[in-house]
């Protein structure tokens, strides 16, 4: 019988991942093709963020919590986790704040802005960190989630 704690962990990962994988590789694109404006699609988009991120923060923090009792690959289904709360941290609390900072300045339209304007440049720039983030965030879950799992493989043999 496998773990309790490993399966709820596992289970908390999967769903985040599955979570931002959804919000990045469908709800995005699909917000930029259908909807009559960037600005609209960005407004979308800058709605679901936040849940994800909050969401990455929790379910890493209690996976990390999870993991805690030991078992194989202990160390790395604590950190793994903690990483990829700290980087839904710094997404929603660092970056995302600059860029809502920087979108009141420039006001409703970015694409107004000539590609060489040093605040669409700096949008640009800080959508980048935001995404790498939230990339770094989902690799780390998911590596602890593959992890996890064959913890509990490996506790149930």
């Amino acid at each position: 019988m496998p773990n309790i704690r490993l399966v709820s962990a596992a289970s908390l990962l999967a769903l985040w991942v599955g979570a931002a994988a959804l919000v990045a590789a469908v709800v995005a694109p699909a917000a930029f093709a259908v909807l009559p404006t960037r600005a609209l699609a960005g407004a979308l988009v800058g709605r679901v963020l936040p849940t994800v991120f909050v969401a990455g923060i929790v379910v890493g923090l209690g996976a990390a919590l999870l993991a805690w009792g030991g078992g194989p690959f202990a160390r790395a289904r604590i950190a793994l986790p903690l990483v990829a709360a700290g980087a839904c941290l710094v997404a929603q609390f660092v970056i995302t704040p600059r860029i809502h900072r920087l979108r009141a300045e420039i006001g409703p339209s970015i694409e107004a802005l000539a590609a060489t304007d040093p605040r669409r440049v700096q949008f640009g720039r800080l959508h980048g960190i935001s995404v790498a983030w939230m990339g770094a965030g989902m690799l780390a879950a998911g590596v602890a989630l593959v992890l996890t799992v064959l913890a509990a493989r490996k506790v149930s043999s």
